[in-house]
């Protein structure tokens, strides 16, 4: 009995190690967004790099175009959060440099979704972070969930028209591997066998 206890001790410790495998990164740069107390919404940004893919200077590897819900908390001037619902996160390639053609990923931000200013209060040229935890679709058809941030920066007066700038933005994407999930469950069924012996014997 002692042993099954140890075995699914070890089994519950390797578990976030062994389900979730494959890794993709994604950058992106340049583009505008347009901000407002009904959301936000990205046009023009530019794929930059694909897991170590990177595009040669003067092109992209593709695009990726993002939309947030409303406001619900803070302000838009001094960073607060925004809603989730209605959202969308979608990054296309153009299959030129090794990067997949069509949609890679297809996607929407979960739960809150942050909105920070960086730069000290009082400047002119204004920094924010927008940042939060997407699921969706990878080319393929596997699942994924991971994190955005993306660096926008403005002006006072831009900021009033609701204008930003996307100076460079950062998502990870994590799958799971089905062959690891596999052999976890295989592994779950000797360890249910085995302890169903012992209380039977």
């Amino acid at each position: 009995m002692r042993r099954v206890v140890v075995l699914l001790a070890l089994l519950a410790l390797a578990l976030p190690m062994a389900a979730w495998a494959d890794t993709i990164t994604l950058t992106n740069e340049f583009g505008s967004i347009s901000i407002s107390a009904a959301g936000i919404t990205s046009r023009g940004s530019q794929l930059s790099s694909f897991n170590g893919i990177t595009a040669p200077a003067g092109h992209a590897l593709g695009s990726v175009s993002f939309s947030v819900g409303a406001l619900t908390s803070g302000s838009i001037r001094w960073g607060g959060t925004f809603s989730s619902s209605g959202s969308w996160f979608t990054v296309m390639g153009i299959g030129k440099y090794g990067e997949p053609k069509g949609t890679i990923f297809n996607g929407s931000f979960v739960g809150p979704v942050d909105w920070t200013l960086t730069s000290a209060p009082g400047k002119l040229n204004l920094t924010y972070t927008l940042s939060g935890e997407i699921a969706g679709a990878l080319y393929g058809g596997r699942q994924a969930t991971g994190w955005t941030t993306q660096n926008i920066y403005t002006i006072n007066g831009q900021l009033t028209q609701g204008i930003g700038h996307i100076s460079l933005g950062s998502s990870q994407l994590t799958t799971p591997e089905p062959g690891t999930l596999g052999l976890l469950g295989t592994g779950l069924v000797g360890i249910a066998g085995m302890f169903r012996r012992k209380l039977v014997g």
